[in-house]
């Protein structure tokens, strides 16, 4: 503080517990009323509200809060003991974000309000601290008022003789001196230690206004009651409380008292509050008397609000409130505070008697002593709380709610405290009630866009792991904070955990490993969510385990990178862990599994969604089921169509290169086939059936094992293919027709090849020389399964070192860009180019041409089939 003269200070330590931050806007409040600097108690207060905060709350430690005072105005500092904080470089300039935002805005306050602040780094702590001056005034000027003519000043005695009373922290008198002596007739001697309330007539209405104990813990307090004089009239008068603290720290409250008709000696002028234009004669809403103004505009904000509010005005150390379910049935705990709010939010407990229930949520009821009746109140289990009151939240007689403070220390709160609370409580619920439909209501319609967003993605696609992959993607981290599904073949398997996702990707593979440690849930298909609690178990004795190897080692701190995933893993699945059918066709196909972080708990409005959304990702994940099964099938059987593979002819290069076209196709119409017939002779055919899928492939089928077993019987090319027509044309209402190439080919001893061909119908072979001519090696003939007499015949063609034979299906030929087609002039361009090319390499080229030749995929089947005699070697 530079030069400046500390003339007093005062410190304290809060813990790290959510009622420590009122605590410590108390002790501002206190210290600073007492040294007589109201002018700048709320600002002080406001500051130090969110550092402290910032300490116990964000940081998780101790705060340590010290005050200093000078003559020209107050210090405050606020340090924490979070040696793991990354130093912000001051080089960069200060930026706190936006106000809204949690982070920053304690600085950021400090910024607005205080007139110097600063933030102080150790290796231990750090220190923010803020000095707030005092406003100049003129010397001897506290206020002023207006000027009056002298009738209308206010009637006193020839002497106004103010009483000075001094309580201490057990609310005796320790001090009384002579104006109160002379006023009410009692010396020092007959009151000192006696109880302030044996001589105090409060004219309260119980549960309506503040008391004579609670009027001596508020800071400040101004108002009206009696005291009994010495010959027992009731002598009324106006007093000004004002508690302080004394050197060792003991509170006591000072109360100024005067005669009530000469209260102007000690009213402090009422401070008017801001209104509209038109608005003056508004009276006060009792609503925004309790809940303060302006009020929060969300659900959460008014609910955290009003426990704070609750515990505040019952000198409580915890608050809790819990809103009813639609049916009344169950209460859900929605906000508290001085409690552990993350391991009981959204938490359900029963209404009506029994136990584990709130037996009393319609009535107020006050509970001296909780370890007398255990599970009385089963949201304080646990937290150290001994006296309780509840009261009910009540809209037009229907219950909606409950609201209740507790204590650490038993038999705090009486049937006084009762009423006042229920005050509170019928002042807020109606609001409550109306900011909760309002909730319901976004909640539905955002369910209703999800649901519709969940269908349209799950309906988009039939791979089976893609659907397992949406459905993890849609629930984390919208519904949960991690999800895992199971699913499950057949009747007799056991469920497999097939997909596991979290919201922290670096936490998935230790998910993984915990969930496949562990028996999965039974497959129960009984509809709704309900709790798995192996892996919340499993995780906490695995981290109980990591936690107890960790006491053997010489640095205990020093944990391996195993040990740390153990303990991550358990925090990341701590919390509520429910699991949901997914059912489909009248079977139970698998289960999807939401889990929460620890001591958190699913509200009822997000299981009832995940439960539509189980429902549709169960018809989605069964449909790909049996798509990918269908598929299966149609793949094997397709694959037996095709021939096994190209048997190696001497002296002769064969390369085949096929293409179906149709998603998921392995074969359509166009077919191929190279076989040995006898020593010395091989089989060649390809063709193409009329039509593509499914009925063009059995064609194909007929047409290839036919050909294998017509010519292994020893007919000739024209036989096989008439004794194929007559067994398509057998078909009748399913046959189809048929362009087919079949040839024989017999190597010859001089290095060339001799074929003998008959193309039925079918796009004619190609004959590449080495000289680069390309002609036509056959004629056109009647295709097949159209008449029935066919007299088809063969012709000879020698294949001599380095030709080629390129054959191909109608895709080829036939390929379209527009208007334009291939066509067999462009193909005849094509081979044309491949001279001195081995039978691989022309077909390929051959492939890459048709490709280019138009940039949308091919609609037809394609086959290429190329023979080349090889050059001899030179010598």
């Amino acid at each position: 503080m530079g030069s400046a003269v500390i003339t007093a200070r005062a410190a304290a330590t809060f813990d790290p517990v959510g009622r420590s931050v009122a605590t410590a806007r108390a002790f501002v409040r206190d210290t600073l009323q007492g040294w007589g600097y109201t002018d700048i108690v709320d600002d002080a207060v406001v500051l130090t509200s969110e550092l402290v905060t910032n300490a116990v709350v964000h940081a998780g430690t101790a705060a340590d809060v010290l005050c200093l005072r000078t003559e020209h105005g107050v210090r405050v500092e606020v340090s924490d003991h979070y040696p793991e904080r990354e130093i912000p470089l001051q080089s960069t300039g200060l930026d706190f974000g936006s106000p809204d935002r949690e982070g920053g805005r304690g600085l950021l306050l400090c910024a607005a309000l205080a007139s110097r602040w600063g933030v102080e780094y150790t290796p231990a702590h750090k220190q923010v601290w803020f000095q707030l001056d005092l406003p100049e005034r003129p010397v001897g000027i506290r206020s002023a008022g207006p000027l009056l003519p002298t009738d209308l000043l206010p009637v006193a005695d020839d002497r106004v003789r103010v009483a000075v009373v001094q309580i201490d922290h057990s609310g005796s008198i320790a001090g009384w001196n002579d104006d109160a002596a002379f006023l009410f007739g009692h010396t020092a001697e007959q009151v000192t230690g006696k109880q302030l309330t044996d001589f105090t007539a409060w004219p309260q209405t119980p549960g309506t206004s503040t008391g004579i104990v609670d009027a001596l813990q508020l800071s400040r307090w101004e108002g009206s009651y009696g005291i009994r004089g010495a010959d027992g009239r009731t002598i009324p008068v106006y007093a000004s409380h004002l508690r302080v603290r004394d050197t060792q720290g003991e509170p006591s409250t000072v109360c100024l008292l005067v005669r009530d008709h000469e209260r102007a000696v000690l009213q402090s002028p009422v401070r008017a509050p801001v209104t509209d234009a038109g608005s003056e004669n508004r009276k006060t809403d009792p609503f925004e008397v309790f809940i303060g103004s302006p009020a929060p505009d969300d659900l959460d904000g008014l609910l955290q609000r009003t426990v704070e509010r609750a515990r505040d005005m019952l000198d409580a150390d915890s608050a809790f409130l819990l809103l009813a379910t639609d049916d009344e049935t169950e209460l859900e705990v929605r906000a508290t505070t001085g409690l552990p709010s993350a391991r009981q939010r959204f938490a359900r407990v029963p209404v009506e008697a029994g136990t584990g229930r709130y037996g009393s949520a319609r009535m107020p009821a006050v509970h001296e002593d909780l370890t007398v009746v255990p599970g009385a109140v089963p949201l304080l289990s646990d937290t150290g709380m001994r006296s309780v009151v509840t009261v009910p939240l009540k809209v037009e007689g229907r219950l909606t709610g409950s609201l209740g403070v507790a204590a650490e220390s038993p038999g705090r709160y009486t049937n006084e405290e009762a009423l006042r609370l229920q005050f509170a409580a019928d002042r807020i619920a109606l609001a409550v009630e109306s900011a909760r439909l309002g909730e319901l209501e976004r909640l539905r319609r955002g369910s209703l866009s999800f649901l519709v967003e969940a269908s349209d993605l799950l309906a988009g696609t039939l791979d089976r792991d893609q659907t397992l992959a949406l459905m993890a993607q849609m629930t984390v981290p919208t519904l949960a904070t991690w999800c895992a599904v199971y699913t499950i073949a057949d009747q007799s398997s056991e469920p497999y955990l097939s997909y596991v996702l979290h919201e922290d990707e670096e936490l998935i593979d230790g998910l993984k490993a915990l969930l496949s440690k562990i028996s999965p849930p039974d497959p129960v298909p009984t509809p709704g969510a309900r709790v798995w609690a192996a892996p919340s178990k499993s995780a906490h004795e695995a981290a109980l385990g990591a936690s107890m190897r960790s006491l053997g080692r010489d640095h205990p701190d020093d944990l391996g990178s195993g040990m740390r995933t153990t303990l991550a893993t358990a925090a990341a699945v701590g919390g509520e862990t429910v699991v949901l059918p997914l059912v489909a066709r009248n079977r139970v196909i698998g289960m999807l599994t939401l889990g929460k972080p620890s001591d958190d708990h699913f509200r009822q409005e997000i299981l009832e969604l995940a439960e539509d959304l189980s429902r549709r990702a169960a018809l989605a994940l069964d449909n790909a089921r049996l798509y990918s099964e269908r598929m299966a099938i149609s793949q094997s059987l397709q694959r037996s169509l095709l021939p096994p593979g190209l048997p190696d002819v001497p002296n002769v290069e064969i390369e085949v290169i096929y293409r179906a076209a149709g998603e998921g196709n392995e074969v359509g119409g166009d077919f191929y086939d190279v076989f040995p017939i006898r020593d010395g002779a091989y089989g060649f055919a390809i063709g193409d059936v009329c039509g593509t899928g499914p009925e063009a492939a059995a064609v194909t089928g007929l047409a290839r094992h036919a050909l294998r077993l017509l010519a292994r019987e020893g007919f000739g090319g024209p036989a096989v293919l008439e004794r194929l027509n007559a067994a398509i044309l057998d078909e009748g209402s399913r046959s189809r027709f048929l362009t087919l190439l079949y040839g024989e080919l017999w190597p010859q001893e001089d290095g060339s090849a001799l074929l003998k061909v008959v193309c039925a119908g079918h796009p004619l072979p190609l004959r590449l020389r080495q000289d680069g001519t390309v002609e036509a090696a056959a004629e056109p003939q009647p295709l097949l399964g159209v008449i029935e007499d066919l007299e088809l015949y063969e012709q000879t063609v020698i294949l001599d070192p380095g030709d080629v034979l390129l054959c191909v299906t109608d895709g080829v030929t036939e390929r379209r860009e527009g208007t334009r087609m291939l066509g067999d002039d462009g193909l005849a361009d094509v081979l044309t180019g491949c001279t001195g090319l081995t039978a691989g390499a022309v077909a390929g080229r051959v492939l890459r041409a048709v490709e280019r030749f138009a940039a949308d995929p091919a609609s037809d089947d394609m086959a290429i089939l190329a023979m080349r005699v090889p050059e001899p070697p030179a010598v």
